[in-house]
């Protein structure tokens, strides 16, 4: 199984991108994915997810209202549009074919993607 994310940038507070996930070696139709970030010095986190047994999808409150997680089932690519972006959103973002809510304490699990830089500011 392999991930491949990109759409990161460098992007100014208020502004959007949109990240994609590219998928292979596994049917997105069965399998959950996930967007986490980490920013330098913190650990790793979730941003979102999707669940793969009926669709389910979580965020973080931090990014609520904000985040958009969607997939393609027929392109086995999944996507984070992030809207109003903040400087507290600058992070490597990764992908992954697993759900985990809160602090990421181990990536033992599922299997990730090498992360997108994205930077917000001014």
């Amino acid at each position: 199984v392999q991930l491949q994310a990109s759409g990161g940038g460098l992007v100014q507070p208020g502004g959007s991108l949109r990240l994609s996930c590219v998928v292979s070696g596994l049917s997105l139709n069965d399998a959950a994915l996930g967007w986490f970030r980490q920013a330098p010095g913190k650990e790793r986190e979730g941003v979102s997810c999707i669940s793969g047994s009926n669709g389910e999808i979580y965020y973080a409150d931090s990014v609520k209202g904000r985040f958009t997680i969607s997939r393609d089932n027929a392109k086995n690519t999944a996507y984070l549009q992030m809207n109003n972006l903040k400087p507290e959103d600058t992070a490597v973002y990764y992908c992954a074919t697993v759900c985990i809510y809160g602090t990421v304490r181990s990536t033992s699990f599922g299997s990730w993607g090498q992360g997108t830089q994205v930077t917000v500011s001014s």
